[in-house]
């Protein structure tokens, strides 16, 4: 009897990394615009256990190419109610990463199916054409620490 077993190891997805100043839905309608995609709200955020985080996601899945895409914000804003003192009202907020060791980039696009090396780079060109899109750029997720976030 052959025993089969899981890599979770294994990486079967492209990853984009995006930088941008817009709010994720913004992003989401200007990549349906420019690229020909239709993103469309998850109806759930991504969520982890003893966070209270929750990272907004965007999916298009193309069923005619068997491509499945993702938009996933890396950022979470909370806002901490504080007393208001005197003329002045102090506010505090704290942010969470999807992925800690890549603070600066705002926005992952997660690619699962796509072929090609070219046809990735090709991608990865459109999007920095984007308008309000400052660059974006392959990242490599076996190098990230935090890669099982990716994982839903």
């Amino acid at each position: 009897m052959e025993i089969l077993t899981l890599d979770l190891d294994e990486i079967d997805y492209s990853l984009i990394g995006i930088h941008s100043n817009q709010e994720d839905y913004k992003i989401a309608f200007l990549l349906n615009k420019h690229l020909d995609l239709r993103f469309q709200r998850f109806e759930k955020c991504l969520d982890f256990e003893n966070s209270n985080a929750e990272f907004p996601l965007f999916e298009f899945k193309d069923k005619d190419n068997y491509i499945n895409y993702y938009l996933i914000n890396n950022k979470h804003v909370q806002q901490i109610k504080t007393e208001k003192q005197g003329l002045f009202e102090e506010s505090l907020s704290t942010t969470t990463y999807l992925i800690p060791e890549k603070k600066k980039v705002d926005f992952f696009l997660k690619i699962e199916g796509m072929c090609g090396t070219a046809t990735f780079l090709n991608l990865v060109s459109k999007i920095k054409k984007v308008p309000k899109i400052m660059t974006c750029y392959p990242v490599e997720p076996e190098t990230l620490k935090s890669k099982n976030h990716l994982i839903f």
